[in-house]
Formats: structure tokens, C-alpha cells, sequence
């Protein structure tokens, strides 16, 4: 070196931030953690919404499967007159409810859910209840089906 030349970095200069070294490393898997930690909450309610709309799906498929047994039992053509059609009811409510649940069960199976509930609500109206395992806990879904003319009445 020159006499007359100094030194770019004096010997007893000390680096401004040197005990920072690092820190954006730490902060970056920091930001890398949180994402992470959103992205895993998303995909959990994105798993549970996916189960109740499968155990819906399952109910309202034994539901309508349920009635359309019940349906089938009760045909316009019977016996004639109220009191026959009101006799003819009660009784196919009465063979047809475990028919009908039979057949909810099925259907309910078939598309992934466990049947939890079955009755019948009178006119031939049926409510379904299913129950789908999700990755946050059970997805339960109930649903009604039955003629037209329980709606109305």
C-alpha cells in the first residue's frame, strides 16, 4: 500500500448489521410457514365442504328412492273411494316403511354415506338422514321427498 492511500475498510470499522445476518432467511421461512399453515386450513374446509355436499347428495337420493317405493305402493287405479284409498295407504305404510328404508339404506350406500335416519312422515312423505366421514369429522345431511300433493296439503 501507499503512504498516502488509506484503506478501503478500516481494520476497527465494524460491518453495519452484522448481527442481522441472516434474518431475511428466517423471516422468509417464517412468510413459508404461515402459507403453509393457510393452505392446509383451506384444504381441510375444502375437504369437510366436499362431505356435506356428498352426504346431502346420498340423502337426497334415498329420499326420493324411499318415496318413489312408497309411490309405488299407493297407484291411482286402486280401490276407489276414500276409505279404500285411506285403507290402502295405512297399509302400505305399514309393509312399506321397511321397503322404503330398505331401499334408502341401499341407495345411501351406494354413494359413499351411512343411513342414521329413516321415517315416515304420513301422506308418503319420507325424511332420510345420512352421515358422510370427512377429514374434520362426520357430514350429516337430512332430506324430504314424497308426491306433490303432500307439499300442497
Amino acid at each position: 500500500m501507499s503512504p498516502g492511500r488509506r484503506s478501503a475498510t478500516p481494520r476497527s470499522a465494524t460491518v453495519v448489521g452484522a448481527g442481522e445476518r441472516g434474518s431475511g432467511t428466517v423471516l422468509t421461512l417464517g412468510l413459508v410457514a404461515a402459507a403453509l399453515v393457510l393452505i392446509a386450513g383451506v384444504a381441510l374446509l375444502a375437504g369437510a365442504q366436499a362431505a356435506r355436499g356428498a352426504a346431502q347428495a346420498a340423502a337426497d337420493l334415498g329420499a326420493l328412492a324411499a318415496a318413489e317405493q312408497l309411490a309405488a305402493l299407493v297407484r291411482p287405479g286402486g280401490p276407489q273411494g276414500w276409505v279404500q284409498r285411506e285403507v290402502q295407504r295405512e297399509v302400505a305404510g305399514q309393509a312399506g316403511a321397511g321397503a322404503a328404508c330398505a331401499i334408502a339404506r341401499e341407495v345411501v350406500a351406494a354413494n359413499g354415506a351411512g343411513l342414521t335416519g329413516c321415517a315416515l312422515l304420513g301422506g308418503g312423505v319420507v325424511r332420510v338422514t345420512a352421515v358422510r366421514p370427512g377429514a374434520v369429522g362426520a357430514a350429516r345431511a337430512t332430506a324430504r321427498a314424497g308426491p306433490e300433493s303432500a307439499a300442497r296439503g
